[in-house]
């Protein structure tokens, strides 16, 4: 595999692989920034995606080439005095005290910052020493930008931005796949978290050993043709489908279908860039919440993964036919850390308070190669749907 693809040479890149993987994610952003160009922000005061590119900018200027500690790594005191920023402007446009839309960034030279910025992050890297806590915030602000990226895609569905061509676009194709069967998997113990070393990102630190019983696990995440039997079935009316969260949050939303669908019965139509198109039944459901995954398992008779349970079929579960990797996957449980956590200074997701988020476990079609991680977690509420979302199911 190609090192700038290769998920744990990533984890543990020196300065030289660092370099290119930064230039390499930097240019994804700005194709991402330039299929935005000339498309006018929506009047609700939705996330802007000017925000998220400069956001890459100020992250790096923030921990980096601003922060006196940087090489101290995730030793370093959060809260030492910085350097001034290159841009007065800088700290109230993207951060933590910004608004995350348009308003100020009309006349804000953004990719002039974004250069700038890279710029000094480079310089700086061709001199720092050796070592995880040297090189923490370089390898920190690279998974930074490759999931700002993947913002920008899910914002791009969020917009229904019209496509522009491949070069302004830069959306992959989607896996339609063939069902398969579902696995059985032996009982064993599975170990969570990251080994030390390299950078390991906040809800991966820790470590759980788990005994997992054996259980059945779909190969697939759930598709299109599969979900359909739900809804034709009156799954968004039916009750006792739905847990009482769910079924609040389907009445406040008055959902009839995973977000951007525009029609299950005759065939699935989605709303994707700018057009109106029709999707085969064996890609995976796409932009589902929890409280929907939830309801089609109880419709179904079945029950989402835990956490082990998915690692478990991840890690050991290839032979046998099972793919991940197309969605981000809904399991059962809420977010917590695993034993010996420890909070990191930059962390890129805030800790949610107990049983207030759901847990997603994988990548989407959009993640880059190297953040392809079978340990890799994601917190967010139960009714998110606007990333990249889907599911699987266990037998009960």
């Amino acid at each position: 595999m190609f090192p700038l693809d290769d998920a744990q040479q990533i984890r543990h890149a020196g300065a030289d692989l660092l370099s290119l993987a930064l230039i390499d994610a930097r240019n994804h952003l700005l194709r991402w920034l330039a299929a935005f160009d000339g498309v006018a922000a929506p009047a609700d005061g939705r996330l802007s995606p000017r925000w998220l590119a400069g956001h890459a900018g100020w992250f790096q200027e923030h921990w980096i080439s601003r922060h006196v500690q940087r090489q101290r790594g995730s030793l370093c005191d959060p809260a030492s005095p910085r350097l001034a920023s290159i841009d007065v402007q800088a700290d109230a446009l993207f951060g933590p005290a910004s608004d995350r839309v348009d308003a100020g960034l009309a006349d804000f030279d953004l990719r002039a910052y974004l250069a700038h910025t890279l710029e000094m992050t480079l310089e700086l890297l061709a001199t720092a020493a050796p070592g995880d806590d040297p090189l923490f915030f370089y390898r920190l602000a690279l998974l930074h930008e490759d999931r700002l990226c993947e913002a920008l895609a899910e914002l791009a569905a969020a917009w229904q931005l019209p496509g522009r061509g491949a070069m302004a676009m830069p959306w992959l194709p989607l896996p339609a796949r063939p069902a398969r069967a579902a696995l059985w998997l032996t009982a064993q113990t599975v170990h969570l978290g990251a080994t030390p070393g390299g950078l390991v990102p906040d809800n991966q630190g820790g470590a759980l050993a788990v005994a997992v019983p054996e259980f059945e696990i779909d190969a697939l995440a759930v598709s299109w043709a599969r979900f359909v039997e739900f809804t034709d079935d009156g799954g968004y009316d039916r009750r006792d489908c739905w847990s009482d969260a769910g079924w609040t949050w389907l009445q406040r939303e008055g959902r009839r279908a995973p977000r951007h669908v525009e029609q299950l019965r005759g065939g699935v139509l989605l709303m994707r860039q700018g057009q109106m198109q029709r999707v085969a039944g064996g890609q995976p459901v796409l932009h589902a919440s929890r409280h929907e995954a939830e309801a089609w398992c109880r419709w179904a008779g079945r029950r989402l993964p835990t956490e082990p349970e998915w690692e478990v079929a991840a890690r050991a579960g290839a032979a046998g036919g099972f793919v991940w990797g197309d969605v981000f996957e809904w399991v059962a449980g809420s977010a917590r850390g695993w034993p010996g956590h420890r909070a990191t200074p930059g962390t890129l997701d805030a800790w949610p308070s107990p049983g207030s988020q759901g847990v997603l476990r994988g990548a989407s079609w959009m993640t880059r190669q190297r953040r392809r991680d079978a340990g890799a977690r994601r917190f967010a509420p139960c009714s998110a749907d606007s990333m990249f979302c889907g599911f699987r199911s266990c037998a009960l």
